[in-house]
């Protein structure tokens, strides 16, 4: 799950191309480690070991500001930060199991720090998210997750030492509800936020006005394609929290069909998997667009319709992430305590889908996957095409110097035959003077409407791009026609920490190279991507008009239109 401790530092690396890292997880035809016997112990076991941190992190000093609250990864204050720590208190504090099992210590560290969450809530009963957000409402539903959770968790107890500490965070979560009963939201998700917070509130203090606010934002429908895929498209943040706010409001209210579209989600996300376990983020219409996309958000769904459902598919999913992430795993320990049922056995796994192509007409998007080889097709991106091999990775896009405006973007996209096509018309003219009716006795340019100057000597660039599958590997191939003599350069980016080979470093640049005669070799650890067919015409690639260089390291291939070529993709031996 994202927490709201992790929300800032994920948009401040908006745009890093983390998608392309290489992962630890193991991979197809590797021998995937065990899930622990006892899960609920492991993790317990794990809370423990972090404990002495996390009060060590507490402002326990009264005189301070921020007084009971801890701060987050970026030293900034704010509530989000402290009720993950109050989540993480609550589970230790109620477990037998647990060395800090019903420890004085621990329950006036969640006294401190429940005063510290009523402090920083407004009037409203909202809160801030510093980093962006103000008076939040949806930033009140992320905190109202973990806050009634903890409430739920430590309330089944019915222990009175405890009852301070929780009429505490039942008055932040009531002022907070009310807030939620009331107020706005900013994106698709928080709607389903919102819902999920006020189902929860409204198990804990029960209140019909929030049952009315969750039918309203229901009533706008749930906002999934016939893909299984939600409007943000956001695979590893958005996605999963979507489906675990539905599966709350229909596990507490009793609405199974809310179950419908997180099967749905589930479902498409298997054909968005890579071989080491990650997920495609680049079709994403937020934040984590081109980030590394770890499965662990989905464990929650994927565990909790695994049992429910009897999904294999599903439960393999979550064993896996269980097998080789159990240490990212400790915050899911309050929704087990308070679910029991949900640490039951899930069934034994099943096969995960590895050799297929699945085209998401509704997101512009083709997946293809033949075992440790995982590629991507995108219409509407500039990073139109990208293939893993294993840990090794690649994305390819292009740029033309024409009017600054030639980065490639193919917003045509079909298929013809065996080919995926991708296509983009571009035109650019010069400018007559404007009639004489609309002239401006001030002379102000700014002013004139240039789209009723007449235009002469317009040029044309017409770019095409067919991507076709071959025996281990794929070709792409790229013709740029129309106006001649004009600059192209191809960008092939890779992770920071890929070995190059075969190419020649671009003196005075970083971490940039141009493809020469031959292979190119791009190769992690063990695994290897070649490249053939390009060219180096000019060593201009920072192109005018094109996107920045992509971060990790980048080989070009260069040269002037017409230019027509086939990239030639192949898995390394």
């Amino acid at each position: 799950m994202v927490d709201a401790m992790q929300r800032p530092a994920a948009l401040a690396r908006q745009g890093a191309l983390l998608v392309l890292c290489a992962a630890s997880a193991c991979r197809v035809g590797e021998r995937a480690p065990t899930p622990p016997r006892d899960l609920v112990a492991s993790l317990l076991a794990q809370n423990d070991a972090a404990m002495p941190a996390r009060l060590a992190a507490q402002q326990l000093d009264p005189m301070l500001p921020h007084h009971g609250g801890i701060p987050s990864a970026d030293g900034v204050w704010f509530p989000g930060a402290t009720s993950g720590f109050i989540r993480d208190l609550v589970v230790a504090w109620v477990s037998p199991a647990s060395r800090y099992h019903r420890s004085a210590r621990l329950l006036a560290a969640l006294d401190a720090a429940a005063t510290y969450m009523l402090d920083v809530q407004h009037a409203d009963g909202t809160i801030d998210l510093p980093t962006t957000n103000f008076h939040s409402p949806p930033d009140t539903g992320f905190v109202l997750e973990w806050m009634c959770a903890a409430a739920a968790v430590l309330r089944a107890t019915d222990d009175p030492a405890a009852g301070p500490v929780l009429e505490k965070l039942l008055r932040f979560i009531r002022r907070g509800a009310d807030a939620l009963a009331v107020g706005g939201i900013h994106t698709p998700n928080h709607r389903w936020v919102v819902c999920m917070a006020l189902a929860r509130a409204n198990a804990l203090i029960p209140d019909p006005r929030y049952l009315a606010r969750i039918d309203s934002w229901l009533a706008e429908n749930i906002d999934i394609d016939a893909d299984g895929q939600f409007t943000e498209r956001s695979t590893t943040i958005y996605s999963p929290l979507t489906d675990r706010c539905l599966i709350t409001v229909a596990r507490l209210l009793g609405r199974p069909e809310l179950l419908e579209p997180v099967r749905a989600n589930l479902a498409m996300t298997l054909y968005y998997m890579h071989a080491d376990g990650s997920v495609a983020t680049e079709g994403s219409r937020r934040q984590d667009q081109y980030q590394h996309g770890s499965l662990l958000p989905y464990y929650y769904p994927y565990r909790f319709l695994a049992q429910r459902d009897g999904d294999a598919r599903f439960a393999a999913i979550a064993h896996r992430l269980e097998a080789e992430q159990l240490p990212r795993l400790t915050g899911q320990l309050v929704y087990l305590l308070e679910s029991p049922e949900l640490a039951r056995p899930m069934p034994e796994p099943g096969a995960l889908p590895d050799d297929y192509e699945r085209h998401f007409a509704h997101s512009g998007l083709v997946r293809i996957r033949r075992g440790t080889l995982s590629a991507t097709i995108l219409a509407d991106n500039p990073t139109f095409f990208s293939l893993h091999v294993g840990s090794a990775a690649v994305a390819m896009r292009f740029a033309s110097a024409f009017f600054g405006k030639g980065q490639f973007v193919g917003g045509e996209f079909h298929r013809d035959g065996a080919d995926w096509v991708l296509s983009q018309d571009l035109t650019g003219p010069y400018y007559q003077p404007i009639p004489a009716a609309l002239r401006r006795a001030d002379g102000d340019w700014l002013a004139m409407d240039r789209d009723a100057r007449p235009t002469s000597e317009v040029q044309q660039l017409h770019s095409a791009v067919r991507v076709r599958e071959r025996d281990d590997g794929f070709d792409v191939e790229v013709a740029i026609t129309g106006t001649d003599g004009v600059p192209v350069a191809i960008e092939f980016g890779c992770p920071a920490g890929t070995e190059v080979t075969g190419a020649v470093p671009i003196e005075g640049a970083d971490s940039a190279w141009l493809v020469a005669d031959g292979a190119t070799r791009l190769t992690v650890g063990g695994d290897h991507i070649e490249l053939r067919g390009g060219e180096a015409g000019h060593r201009w690639t920072r192109i005018r008009g094109a996107l920045d260089q992509l971060p990790g390291r980048s080989v070009y291939a260069t040269g002037f239109t017409p230019w027509h070529r086939t990239i030639e993709f192949r898995r390394g031996r």
